[in-house]
């Protein structure tokens, strides 16, 4: 493999529906970082059917050229045709660095692309940079420059593991929704398309969609609020959830909650800050009783503000808030709840 012949930072732009996907904004954004690093340029893969009309949007979010193919087989989501796709815009336009969203699409196309066009994959990363590898150098071991380095938790959360692909190209990762930040949006820009077609082949690989039946839920979703009250094991039963719910509504917020709670089926799996849970970057973060295990923290340690409440004055969550204060959360919340309302009735 001649790794020169590999350049710029792709990204797979998802769309569902022919509506573009957050993820696929906030992965230019991330792009536009290393691209910059690295002297090349952004290239966001764009896969569906009556997709073109997308691209714009793209180019609006950091994209110098958008790749777009447009197939009636890609309508919608399938693994083999949407991985037939992807790995043959890699072998034919060869990119450095290839960027995929950890969302249930990503998890199950990245893995496969990575597999049939020979490389490595990092899965669900928190962070991606350019530098050197090994981090440190070595002695009798050559330290290679410009690598992508990719950071992930491990072990439960308890330790975080940073990895290269410096053998083989493109460097892949899966990234978790949520973690990077978009740019602000570049009014009136223009795509640069390049209309590539792979040609399909039907098989017996290709899964016949015979029907899609879409839930609605009223569930929120957590990663679009701008202020979360959440909740954790302290809170003490599901009932006692009605006091962050009673401050969220005079808030103008949303209630959001830790992993002990969704593990004591108090709350929905939806509603889960952390590391197996959502990432979340409101402006106003309350964590109400909260211990703030680092898996917790993983998810929402990019908050604007973060205001802690507990009774323990040695809980880990204070070391990571802006604003702390020890109590009892029964009686603070009710209170704090109260003069909100005030405040806003004297406006």
């Amino acid at each position: 493999m001649n790794l020169e012949e590999y350049r710029g930072v792709f990204v797979f732009a998802q769309q569902i529906d022919n509506k573009l996907s957050s993820i696929a904004f906030e992965l230019l954004g991330k792009a536009k970082n290393l691209a910059k690093d690295l002297n090349t340029n952004v290239v966001a893969v764009l896969l569906g059917s009556k997709i073109k009309d997308l691209a714009d949007e793209l180019a609006a979010y950091g994209a110098d050229r958008v790749i777009v193919i447009d197939n009636l087989e890609l309508k919608d989501y399938r693994t083999e045709p949407y991985t037939h796709a992807l790995s043959s815009v890699i072998n034919e336009f060869k990119p450095e660095i290839m960027l995929v969203g950890a969302t249930a699409i990503g998890r199950d196309l990245g893995p496969r692309v990575s597999a049939r066009v020979a490389t490595g994959l990092t899965a669900d990363c928190t962070q991606l940079e350019i530098g050197d590898f090994p981090i440190v150098a070595k002695e009798g071991q050559e330290q290679k420059h410009n690598q992508l380095l990719m950071t992930r938790p491990a072990f439960g959360g308890n330790t975080i593991a940073t990895i290269a692909c410096p053998n083989n190209r493109p460097q892949m990762a899966t990234v978790r929704p949520g973690v990077m930040q978009k740019i602000a949006r570049i009014e009136g820009a223009k795509a640069n398309v390049i209309e590539y077609n792979p040609s399909f082949t039907p098989n017996n690989k290709y899964v016949e969609i015979l029907d899609v039946v879409k839930v609605v839920t009223d569930t929120v979703d957590i990663m679009d609020a701008k202020i979360l009250i959440s909740g954790g094991r302290g809170i003490g039963s599901q009932e006692n959830f009605k006091i962050l719910e009673d401050m969220a509504k005079a808030l103008g917020g949303e209630v959001s909650c830790s992993r002990a709670v969704v593990d004591s089926g108090w709350k929905p799996k939806d509603l889960q800050v952390g590391q197996t849970g959502k990432t979340v970057r409101p402006q106003v973060y309350f964590a109400i009783g909260i211990s703030g295990a680092i898996q917790h923290v993983a998810g929402m340690e990019e908050s604007d503000l973060i205001i802690a409440i507990n009774k323990d004055e040695n809980a880990p969550i204070f070391d990571v808030a802006d604003y702390g204060l020890v109590g009892d959360l029964r009686k603070v919340v009710p209170k704090l709840t109260e003069m909100i309302k005030a405040h806003k009735k004297g406006n």
